[in-house]
């Protein structure tokens, strides 16, 4: 039976697993999208609902939807949107990506974003549990999958927030744009100067013309401590402590 522990999130308590946790990228992710939220946005592979507490937090969402297969990820998920009181914003559904057309309403979302499985299927170490190899591999959800679910869900104008590992960045722009969202910002996560990165943030534009934008790389660390966006990323959680992801 999975031991559960809980996770303080600023205002929020977050219930998380060993199976159905989430780490710095999530957090990441989160901060990168949320300024496109107007009205509606869904989070594929949710997990424990991480992303969409964290744009809920934000007070700029009205309507958060998180798809997630696991079954004990989606009920993760659910507690944690009914013990922090916002059920009627936040729904998650046990569903695989190839079934948000029979469950979500076509071009509806402002936003969505993805925290995907990394590893290619048959690359990496796949030594995990079932969970964490689903989580971590695409064995049960390729990049594609996460690509055409999107394509499904946004709006004109919509946009696509993902982030994964640098050596996949050209197979996230290839997909995107073959999908019709064309990227449009890029930004790298670095530990501190110095160092190669070690995630990408992409942002795709439903409809869009040709043209990305290169923001400025995000350093974690400053003269060995948490850099000062990163504090402010941060905010109140955990007094400004990140997780290894």
């Amino acid at each position: 039976m999975a031991e559960f522990k809980t996770e303080p999130l600023g205002k929020f308590n977050i219930t998380v697993s060993d199976d159905h946790t989430f780490g710095t990228d999530a957090v990441l992710l989160a901060d990168f999208a949320v300024r496109h939220i107007t009205r509606n946005a869904c989070d594929l592979g949710t997990g424990c609902g991480i992303i969409p507490l964290l744009m809920l937090k934000s007070e700029r969402a009205s309507r958060v939807f998180g798809v997630e297969i696991q079954k004990e990820g989606a009920a993760l998920a659910a507690l944690n949107a009914e013990k922090n009181g916002v059920t009627d914003k936040f729904s998650a559904l046990c569903l695989d990506l190839k079934e948000v057309k029979n469950n979500l309403p076509q071009g509806a979302f402002d936003l969505v974003t993805c925290n995907p499985p990394y590893n290619a299927d048959g690359s990496g170490n796949k030594n995990e549990n079932g969970a964490k190899k689903i989580a971590r591999h695409e064995t049960m959800c390729s990049f594609s999958d996460v690509v055409a679910a999107a394509k499904y869900l946004l709006k004109f104008g919509g946009r696509l927030c993902v982030c994964n590992r640098p050596e996949r960045l050209g197979d996230m722009i290839c997909e995107m744009r073959l999908a019709g969202i064309e990227p449009k910002v890029l930004r790298e996560v670095i530990q501190r100067k110095g160092k190669a990165a070690w995630l990408v943030l992409l942002e795709g534009k439903m409809g869009a013309k040709p043209g990305m934008e290169i923001m400025h790389p995000l350093f974690v660390e400053e003269n060995g401590e948490l850099s000062d966006e990163m504090m402010q990323i941060y905010g109140d959680y955990k007094e400004g402590k990140t997780r290894s992801i």
